[in-house]
């Protein structure tokens, strides 16, 4: 029996994905008043590396070709990168502005990021055009946002 159809399964597991974002973000910041906000960005990578080799050696869950690294276009790997960015600049962002406006500022920028990536088919994906209803929607999620906003 499926409670979820297979077309709303990756919505759900993009709903899970916000709300594991949310709570990351808090708990990073809980960790960097202790310890320091660059130090907890290295800690929460650590933790996260060392989940991804039990995950991966141990209990076999990939089910790529981790072998074929060399194979990935060069801009593939700014993602590190950005990673280390999102953690510090999240945990950076919450304590001036509270979880709940952060992460508000936090959607509307991967949307319209996320728009502008489809739209162009960047980074290698499948072009997606941008509709007039996206643009509407995201002006809509503005100004949801500003009305977020304390």
């Amino acid at each position: 029996m499926n409670f979820i159809s297979n077309e709303m399964l990756p919505l759900v597991l993009a709903l899970v994905s916000g709300v594991l974002m949310a709570v990351q973000g808090s708990l990073n910041t809980a960790l960097s008043k202790v310890i320091g906000l660059l130090e907890a960005t290295f800690f929460v990578h650590i933790t996260g590396t060392i989940l991804a080799v039990i995950l991966l050696f141990f209990f076999k869950m990939g089910k790529g070709n981790l072998y074929a690294w060399q194979d990935a276009p060069w801009y593939s790997w700014l993602g590190g990168f950005i990673g280390v960015a999102i953690i510090y600049l999240v945990a950076a962002s919450i304590p001036g502005v509270g979880v709940a406006n952060a992460t508000t500022a936090i959607i509307v920028g991967q949307v319209l990021t996320a728009i502008i990536i489809d739209h162009f088919g960047g980074f290698g994906l499948e072009r997606m055009s941008c509709s007039p209803q996206q643009i509407f929607g995201l002006v809509l999620l503005a100004i949801g946002a500003k009305l977020l906003l304390k």
